[in-house]
């Protein structure tokens, strides 16, 4: 149960952070919440299994979602220059 509180408590933090004004776009925010977020993921997998891993990964891609765009386009740039 304290993993999914956790993971909770990720989410508000992530959308309050998101409301506040910022000067870079949140990317310093971001960084800090993917920080966080990765070793989080991990836990809460590990305690209650993947698919309410998948559940937290999904909804957290959908706060972070420039992130994860940036790092398809970035993965595509890679795969098309050794493919």
């Amino acid at each position: 149960m304290i993993p999914i509180g956790l993971g909770c408590a990720w989410l508000i933090a992530a959308n309050v952070l998101a409301l506040l004004p910022s000067r870079d776009n949140h990317w310093a925010r971001a960084y800090g919440l993917i920080a966080l977020g990765v070793p989080l993921l991990g836990y809460i997998t590990y305690v209650n299994g993947p698919l309410l891993g998948m559940v937290f990964l999904i909804a957290g891609a959908s706060i972070l979602r420039w992130p994860v765009i940036y790092l398809g386009r970035w993965m595509r740039r890679v795969v098309g220059r050794t493919g």
